[in-house]
């Protein structure tokens, strides 16, 4: 059998060289045994930064958020099924946010696998149950050029969740050659006759919700979405869990949709038709005793100008040049919220606080879910920001999401509102926060319950009032001390219970670098 020496690549590093050559800048990695090669080869190829995760879904939920701000994938590395499974929950929500992601997973030596080893596992079930696209490379010698594909993969529009499985032997067996990158798919065009469409239907006097998702929310569609609506009075709007919103001053104004469905259709019933960008129509999140889970009213009709995998930047601004839209919209002013008076911390005085001193520029990324969603139009005419909430529905997604856009935006600070339900699943991410000294401000909503499900428990009319439920959804006995907690992992921390201490918490936090919790009380 052939060796490995000095004067040649092995598969893993071939690997890591094609990775670099394709864009890829970034791992985060929680790595084993069999991806000893994979972390060996980082030493002796350039062009690679490794960031450390403590558990696996902090791996792929850094991984999305570090997409969601570059639009390009970083890898995971994952170590076996197990490991790969850790990650899943964190990699739906990064398949819903349709965030370019490539997953390296280590496996077993091929001539290992008939043993059935403790770590064995169907792995390309596991791992092809959550991913786009999957490969598993028989021999060091096509590994790169999976690789390659791998990349192709992930970059394809709107973009996709692609899994490497690299059997250890593949990685330390000698190979030829890295792989040149192979060219980005880009997003198809839109055809001239569904902007034709879209134009009469909007000069046709109809009352009109434009409903984007995707590229269109943050890039030059935003600006054409604006022009739009300006001429033709439609409002818009964007899902209530969308990838990325460009938002406050400067920005033309985007409804989200509410999270309840009944409040969803009773917003869009004053609409006669509904034009999606590179969105689907809206649906409740669950299903629920006597309600509608489809949620365009039927008086209004559905029109697309742009699926998901079509170019909606492109698309929306050929239309506002077909409707003759003025050079500009009307972008939101700069006018953030006072401060709230002097008294007890609320979820709204929270919000109302961040959206006044939230500095230019900021990555905002959120799952305070029912402490947040309230009170999130608040951040309307806040300063200038990118809003990043979380997408598939996954809880324990933004403390990741938040170290990846900070990987990824290192000159931008990144204050994230997380509940603490939520964060419970993810807590790892501080660590890794505070080794790469990432410029991270968490707020910690601590209302000591997943408040969320005590309205769940309601509309799904399955609540009882009994102790034995209730005590499935509250998080007292003990209470989590998230000051502790985070200064166990290396993150400056204060609690906090009054409006004028959560202003005075959040100044000395935006004013320094590097991570720091504050605990609000609420």
């Amino acid at each position: 059998m052939p060796r490995h020496t000095p004067d040649t690549l092995n598969g893993a590093e071939t690997l890591v060289a094609t990775l670099v050559q394709s864009g890829v800048e970034v791992c985060f990695a929680n790595p084993g045994t069999s991806e000893m090669h994979f972390v060996s080869a980082l030493d002796r190829i350039p062009g690679m930064r490794p960031v450390l995760c403590l558990f696996e879904g902090v791996c792929s939920g850094a991984a999305d958020g570090y997409a969601r701000m570059t639009g390009k994938p970083a890898c995971t590395l994952l170590h076996l099924g197990p490991g790969f499974a850790n990650s899943m929950a964190n990699l739906h929500n990064a398949r819903k946010s349709q965030s370019p992601v490539v997953n390296i997973v280590g496996d077993h030596a091929t001539a290992h696998e008939r043993y059935d080893a403790p770590l064995t596992s169907n792995i390309m079930g596991i791992t092809e149950s959550i991913s786009h696209w999957v490969r598993r490379p028989r021999s060091p010698r096509t590994v790169a050029t999976d690789a390659a594909l791998a990349v192709q993969a992930a970059r394809m529009a709107p973009g996709q969740v692609a899994t490497l499985v690299l059997p250890a032997d593949t990685a330390w067996l000698p190979a030829e050659r890295p792989a040149p990158a192979l060219p980005a798919l880009p997003p198809s065009p839109v055809a001239p006759d569904a902007i034709i469409a879209a134009a009469q239907a909007l000069e046709s006097g109809k009352k009109t919700a434009i409903l984007m998702r995707g590229a269109a929310l943050h890039g030059p569609g935003l600006h054409a979405a604006g022009r739009i609506a300006a001429q033709t009075g439609a409002t818009l709007f964007c899902d209530t869990f969308t990838q990325r919103l460009r938002s406050g001053a400067g920005s033309p104004a985007v409804e989200r949709l509410p999270y309840r469905g009944k409040d969803v259709l009773a917003r869009l019933d004053r609409f006669e038709q509904l034009l999606l960008v590179g969105a689907e129509p809206p649906v409740s999140f669950f299903a629920y005793p006597g309600q509608e889970s489809w949620l365009t009213p039927p008086h209004c009709a559905i029109l697309t100008l742009a699926h998901p995998s079509e170019d909606g930047d492109a698309a929306l601004d050929a239309l506002a040049d077909a409707l003759s839209a003025p050079a500009q919209g009307s972008p939101a002013p700069l006018a953030p919220p006072e401060l709230p008076p002097s008294g007890l911390l609320t979820a709204e005085a929270v919000m109302r606080t961040v959206a006044a001193l939230l500095p230019d520029e900021a990555i905002l990324t959120d799952e305070g879910i029912t402490s947040a969603l309230p009170y999130a139009n608040l951040l309307a005419t806040a300063a200038p920001h990118d809003y990043l909430p979380l997408t598939g529905g996954s809880i324990g997604d933004i403390l990741p999401v938040s170290t990846g856009a900070a990987v990824a935006a290192p000159d931008r600070k990144t204050v994230c509102l997380e509940g603490d339900g939520s964060a419970m699943y993810t807590l790892q991410a501080l660590w890794t926060q505070a080794r790469e000294n990432l410029d991270v401000v968490t707020i910690i909503y601590a209302n000591r319950s997943y408040a969320v499900l005590n309205q769940e428990l309601r509309l799904v009319q399955a609540q009882s009032g009994g102790q034995n439920a209730l005590s499935l959804l509250d998080l007292h006995n003990p209470s989590i001390d998230w000051v502790k907690l985070a200064q166990g992992l290396g993150v400056e921390a204060a609690s906090v219970s009054t409006t004028t201490a959560f202003a005075d918490a959040l100044t000395s936090a935006l004013r320094q670098k590097g991570p720091r919790l504050i605990e609000a009380v609420i």
